[in-house]
């Protein structure tokens, strides 16, 4: 009896054991799994939705309902994106290709759109990476490369409610058109390969390590973003990121390059004032993407940037047809487009931080500082800039950002609140920073390029017109 006791013992604490045993682990894993996340109350709930409206922060530790980009959101960062690209193809080649003798239309248009695919195969592989991902203050790291981590699904690489990969789309919008403005000043005189050769270097030492101090969390320039920022100047869409740098770029390059064949000797009249004209209709559209956009939702920043950038436009092409009927007896069409596109380059640093009326005094600005800059700066100084490009640009950028620093108003936007003290002496650390680096490092890829591959064609090919020559093509119309 005492024998059969003692082996039904054993049984049982040996099956208690093995169970114990084989409990174990399964007990050990669920305490490793992080606990679901509570479902959230209805207030909550609110918190989220009023959040997503307000194109706000996400209510935090919440089980959002909301849990990837927020549809209206996303869908107007779409539509912002497409406006961009649309102002490279076809506003920019349109406005610059008439502007150009007729025998090399068509080599602008090349221009900008190599240059449209050979950077978007740059942002893919590395360029998206070192301009938005960690790294230090002055470059990304390869952390993003090949776009390795940015989804479609998911949100915050860029801001709270815009897919991630929107986000990289629309800033790539940006990297495309910023080196196709530079074209405007060598145009007619440099060979294609040179130009792309030119730009890819040119992307990656100064268009990326620009988009990171700027627009990165992390940048060296980046008020808003970066407590800890050696600059802390403010630039909504790209008053240095895009029209400083491609501006001084394109006076660098266009000195090192030289004049062209016959320029001050021969007429060179724009080829067709009316493709011009309607080029320019297509960047004041693709601007409010440009501009509009930068608020990264459709808000109350958004609207008011849409606003700003109309009223600085609008006033700007007025403002410099005056100057012109006033200086030479006649306001030109040429004069309004000029002064249309200087507009919406002056606004654009300010155009999310600007008040409506800031806006129209800084249109009138941008109607004669440029203007003086083309008609009678470049005379004096004798520079061949083909088309303007560092008029409006270069002088256009620089001024704009000065005025954002004087325009700035936390009522147009709250983040001027915390960097309207001394924001003027930042806003011109930035505009020195961006000189001196566009300036040094324009001038040593040129020289490297020019003595590699050599920079422009021989006069033969530039007499006879670039698009035969370059492209087998004849740009003729009708």
């Amino acid at each position: 009896m005492i024998n059969t006791l003692y082996c039904r013992a054993r049984f049982w604490a040996g099956l208690f054991l093995l169970v114990g045993l084989s409990a174990a682990p399964a007990a050990r894993a669920a305490d490793a799994a992080p606990a679901a996340p509570p479902e959230p109350t209805v207030e909550q709930r609110l918190a989220d939705l009023e959040a997503y409206v307000n194109n706000s922060a996400r209510t935090p530790d919440v089980a959002s309902k909301i849990p990837g980009p927020g549809p209206g959101h996303s869908a107007w960062q779409m539509t912002s994106t497409a406006l961009v690209i649309f102002m490279t193809l076809p506003g920019l080649a349109l406005f610059y290709g008439g502007l150009v003798r007729r025998k090399n239309v068509l080599s602008v248009m090349a221009q900008c759109m190599g240059i449209a695919g050979l950077v978007t195969i740059l942002w893919w592989a590395i360029g998206y990476s070192l301009s938005f991902s960690g790294g230090n203050a002055f470059i990304g790291d390869t952390a993003n490369a090949f776009l390795n981590g940015v989804e479609s699904g998911k949100t915050g690489a860029g801001y709270y409610w815009i897919s991630d990969s929107m986000w990289a789309m629309f800033q790539l919008s940006f990297a495309i058109i910023t080196p196709a403005l530079i074209v405007g000043a060598i145009a007619e005189r440099m060979k294609f390969l040179a130009v792309l050769v030119f730009v890819a270097l040119w992307m990656f030492v100064v268009y990326f390590p620009f988009a990171h101090m700027v627009w990165a969390a992390t940048g060296f320039m980046c008020g808003p973003l970066n407590p800890e920022a050696g600059i802390k100047a403010i630039d909504f869409a790209g008053g240095t990121v895009v029209h400083m740098t491609s501006g001084w770029s394109a006076l660098v390059l266009c000195l090192i390059l030289g004049r062209r064949e016959g320029f001050g000797k021969l007429p060179m009249p724009p080829h067709s004032m009316v493709l011009c004209a309607i080029g320019t209709g297509m960047l004041w559209v693709g601007w409010y993407g440009f501009n509009a956009g930068s608020a990264l939702g459709a808000d109350a920043i958004a609207s008011n940037a849409f606003t700003t950038t109309t009223l600085a436009a609008a006033t700007a092409g007025f403002v410099w047809a005056l100057a012109e009927w006033v200086t030479r007896g006649q306001p030109s069409v040429l004069g309004f487009c000029s002064g249309i596109v200087a507009g919406l380059v002056v606004i654009t640093p300010g155009a999310g931080f600007v008040l409506p009326t800031s806006a129209v005094i800084i249109g009138v600005l941008a109607g004669i500082v440029p203007f003086l800059a083309v008609a009678y700066l470049k005379r004096r100084l004798g520079y061949d800039d083909a088309l303007d490009t560092f008029g409006v640009h270069g002088v256009g950028g620089t001024l704009g950002a000065i005025l954002t620093g004087v325009f700035a108003d936390e009522r147009a936007n709250s983040v001027v609140g915390g960097l309207k003290d001394g924001l003027l002496i930042e806003q011109f650390k930035a505009i020195g920073v961006t000189i001196v680096w566009s300036v040094v490092a324009t001038a040593i890829i040129a020289f490297i390029v020019k003595a590699v591959i050599g920079l422009r064609p021989n006069s033969e090919v530039e007499s006879a017109g670039l698009d035969i020559s370059e492209h087998g093509e004849d740009g003729y119309i009708l």
